[in-house]
């Protein structure tokens, strides 16, 4: 996939000072979202400690910018999740440098959250209101390096999904219901094994690494690690998040 979207600098996909393999995927776990996503502090203040933490580093803070939004580090929170859930489990070895964004603006309208997307990079773009915020959303490129059982699995020997605090409770449960039909060879094992052209050994390693992934979050949110308060658009609207319960082992 040749996605048509803008190249994230270090603020997003690291610096990757130390090397290729797993120096860039730590360094890439250095970045301001994912050092949020470690915090075990409430979402505001786990926010707040990403971007200072992050800013450390020179050339994570020039790439952020002068300001970055709590509704933007939202966004991206939950977008790393789901982008290392994916690559957890297709065993991509070669994310680092390849997550782009597509730039949005997005405001409040009559209590919804309304967005188009951005012409320009700048305000005044056509009709959008003035009290707008752009937001990059995140996309992926360069997914070539996934599915195969050769392949290296940085996501998981890194322990990306161990470290993380905050998950959105819509992902979990669709995790959970999708490890319990890879598990009983259900309609969606049925498409995954009937579409793509896929080795025994590839869906083999696709079923085994979901049922993984899986485990690691069951464990996180069974010792009470893992807070369910990631929503972005809740976020937006109320500039905070309720902390979800969650049942651990029920789809």
């Amino acid at each position: 996939l040749d996605s048509p979207g803008h190249r994230y600098g270090s603020e997003i996909n690291g610096t990757r000072k130390s090397g290729w393999g797993k120096g860039q995927n730590r360094d890439f776990q250095e970045t301001p979202a994912f050092l949020a996503l470690r915090s075990s502090k409430p979402l505001s203040e786990a926010i707040a400690e990403g971007v200072r933490e992050g800013r450390k580093d020179r050339m994570i803070n020039k790439d952020l910018g002068p300001d970055v939004s709590d509704q933007q580090m939202a966004f991206w929170m939950q977008e790393l999740t789901e982008i290392v859930l994916l690559d957890f489990i297709f065993s991509q070895q070669d994310r680092v440098g390849n997550i782009d964004f597509t730039p949005y603006w997005y405001w409040v309208e009559d209590e919804d959250l309304k967005h188009r997307k951005a012409k320009h990079h700048d305000p005044n773009d056509g009709d959008v209101p003035a009290e707008a915020l752009l937001i990059r959303r995140s996309n992926l490129n360069d997914n070539d390096a996934g599915g195969r059982v050769e392949y290296a699995n940085f996501a998981k020997s890194t322990q990306m999904l161990e470290k993380i605090r905050h998950f959105s409770p819509s992902t979990y449960r669709r995790l959970v219901a999708l490890n319990s039909d890879l598990q009983s060879q259900g309609p969606v094992y049925d498409w995954l094994s009937q579409s793509f052209g896929l080795s025994d050994s590839q869906i083999a390693q696709v079923v085994k690494n979901t049922a993984l992934a899986t485990s690691i979050l069951q464990s996180n949110c069974s010792n009470g690690d893992l807070m369910f308060d990631l929503d972005p658009v809740a976020f937006f609207l109320r500039n905070g998040t309720e902390v979800e319960a969650v049942d651990c082992y029920e789809p």
